[in-house]
């Protein structure tokens, strides 16, 4: 039932499982903040409705814990089956560990991202004199599987949570912009300047700007949720920041560490970069060390 559901047939399996009343789980769930009434739980399990606002997905997320189940086992099957059948897609939160990633995600709303297939993505980070991060920059070019897509969702996480001072859209606009201060999260909505149609693909240009310097960066990348193409990342480094060291790095989610998979060498233009074709989902970057 957990793999092929329907959803509140497992749902009512897992409460069964475990032994606890809906007024038991309603209460767990106030808990932690997240106000569900116990009509609502009772129509979830007995199917007459289904959770689809952030605040109710949120409580599912909450019930995964609660019940013991797997991460996101309830939140799979959710979804149509199509759509989870279509391949490997992480959530979002697999790929940062700020707990404050999936709210703005959830304030903006995963409108149509299944919809794109990540054709070319290309990164360009620029490090100052002081060793801060003063830029990041993304040509990314997409192509439509479904009829219908108009939008893509770009989220940045700077490494020492600072947050940017201006931005810039070429080929899109900014809708929707949301940020965690705390944690340096910005989540923004990128418009295209249509809907798309199945099988067209979708240049487009954005970037942040850094005026606070912040501590030193000592690594950048991107998550992948799903599958890519083909992935540049390239680091610019001032003539008077130099590292010492560059590598690669990987890790397949936020909860494994960082693995280095090999040196890179600057070119006499002070850059730095690797390509690479067919890029799994989960996190591809490098780090360097300026001793």
């Amino acid at each position: 039932m957990m793999r092929n559901g329907p959803f509140n047939v497992a749902l009512h399996a897992a409460i069964q499982a475990r032994g606890l009343s809906l007024e038991a789980l309603r209460r767990r769930l106030e808990e932690q903040g997240i106000g569900v009434s116990l009509s609502t739980l009772s129509y979830w399990q007995r199917g007459r409705t289904r959770p689809e606002r952030a605040d109710s997905l949120r409580a599912v997320r909450a019930l995964e814990v609660i019940l013991g189940l797997p991460r996101h086992s309830l939140l799979t099957l959710l979804k149509p089956s199509a759509e989870r059948s279509a391949g490997p897609w992480l959530p979002v939160e697999e790929l940062c560990t700020e707990p404050g990633v999936r709210d703005l995600m959830d304030e903006i709303g995963e409108r149509g991202e299944r919809r794109l297939t990540g054709l070319s993505l290309h990164d360009q980070h620029v490090i100052g004199p002081d060793r801060e991060l003063r830029e990041v920059r993304t040509r990314a070019v997409f192509q439509a599987q479904r009829r219908g897509a108009d939008r893509w969702i770009a989220v940045y996480h700077h490494p020492q949570r600072v947050l940017p001072s201006s931005r810039f859209a070429r080929g899109c606009r900014f809708g929707r912009v949301r940020v965690d201060e705390a944690s340096g999260l910005i989540a923004a909505e990128l418009l295209f300047d249509r809907a798309l149609g199945r099988g067209e693909t979708y240049l487009l240009e954005y970037g942040f700007g850094f005026d606070e310097t912040g501590p030193p960066v000592l690594e950048e990348g991107r998550g992948f949720r799903a599958p890519q193409h083909e992935f540049l990342i390239e680091v610019s480094f001032h003539p008077s920041a130099l590292p010492a060291r560059c590598y690669r790095t990987w890790r397949p989610n936020a909860q494994t560490a960082l693995k280095d998979l090999g040196d890179l060498r600057p070119s006499r233009y002070h850059s730095v970069h690797f390509i690479e074709f067919g890029v799994t989902a989960g996190y591809h970057g490098m780090r360097w060390e300026w001793e």
